[in-house]
């Protein structure tokens, strides 16, 4: 999966600035696959973009409309059909990450076909995957892994492949959810992959590369989250990395959707990654840990990253107040 830019970010009615996320996401990340955004007159959200209409993004040369809104129940509103039917009519391709499917309306479908666009329903695979096979591939991998699910896997790992890059080094993210596809352009969301298949899929999207080039695997769930835990094992083993990095929130109380669920021992959770990821990489290291410290005063934030530095003696970082340069200095210097 594919996507074209440049980017018209459609906003829609998004109700506040949380609820158009994904296209703050892509602005924040990829600014120079964005022409600009689209809003209904109800929206509440700006992402700072030029306003577009699809006429006038068209003529700019816009390739794809993306749905840059992540509503209750991720669903395609009604009040939107008429903007997206536009887009397709004037040659883009439409994005959409929601659990709605773009190409579950048939006015869509139809528009598409006669005008030859493409409908990307990012959060479901559009290929086959093969089962993994293990086998050592060329090139060099970090998967980010956490603690618990949303504790800032996608942010650490574009934030790495963004220093990465800075430093000239030769990189790439490999997006493994909806949001990180949106933002990027390619992935496969590992969470709609049939679970024998997971493992494969993240093999096709990280394979055989130069000796030098990094890729930067996009990490989801936790091995520690009964729901999710799945999802991480598969991932970990398909992308055979040579580097992790564990990320963690240190204000949750539980395990994210289940009180049940103590969230682990931070040393206790980098064993357990270790373990896993030694299955398809034997000399897989650990190389730091990104902490979401947001619900922190900058006092605070800055004591328990170095209570945790000191504990594990491995470099800790929130990379929203510090940047992860430390995260790529010490992979550089790894053995």
């Amino acid at each position: 999966m594919e996507l074209k830019q440049p980017y018209l970010l459609f906003l829609g009615d998004a109700a506040d600035a949380l609820a158009a996320k994904v296209a703050q996401g892509i602005k924040t990340w990829r600014p120079e696959h964005c022409l600009g955004q689209l809003r209904l007159p109800e929206c509440q959200a700006d992402v700072g973009l030029q306003e577009l209409s699809v006429s006038a993004a068209a003529r700019a040369g816009a390739k794809t409309l993306v749905i840059g809104v992540a509503n209750r129940g991720g669903v395609i509103s009604p009040a939107w059909i008429e903007v997206l039917l536009e887009a397709l009519e004037q040659g883009m391709d439409i994005a959409a990450g929601l659990h709605n499917k773009l190409t579950d309306i048939p006015e869509l479908v139809a528009m598409a076909q006669k005008h030859g666009r493409n409908l990307f329903d990012v959060r479901y695979p559009t290929q086959s995957y093969p089962v993994a096979n293990g086998k050592k591939r060329s090139g060099q991998r970090l998967l980010t892994v956490g603690t618990d699910c949303s504790v800032g896997k996608m942010y650490t790992s574009l934030a790495i492949e963004k220093e990465m890059a800075g430093r000239g080094m030769n990189v790439d993210f490999r997006a493994t959810g909806q949001t990180g596809i949106l933002i990027t352009g390619s992935g496969v969301s590992a969470d709609c992959v049939v679970s024998d298949f997971i493992a494969g899929a993240i093999e096709t999207i990280c394979p055989d590369n130069s000796a030098e080039h990094w890729d930067i695997v996009e990490g989801q769930g936790s091995l520690f989250h009964a729901s999710f835990a799945g999802v991480t094992t598969g991932l970990i083993h398909g992308a055979q990395p040579d580097a992790l990095v564990l990320c963690h929130e240190p204000t949750r109380q539980h395990m994210r959707g289940l009180p049940d669920y103590a969230l682990p021992d931070l040393a206790t959770c980098i064993e357990a990654n270790l373990s896993t990821a030694r299955l398809t990489n034997p000399a897989v290291q650990m190389i730091g840990v990104s902490v979401n410290t947001s619900a922190l005063s900058e006092a605070e934030a800055m004591a328990y990253m170095d209570k945790v530095e000191s504990d594990l003696g491995l470099p800790v970082v929130d990379p929203f107040r510090q940047g992860v340069a430390r995260l790529v200095d010490r992979l550089l210097e790894r053995v």
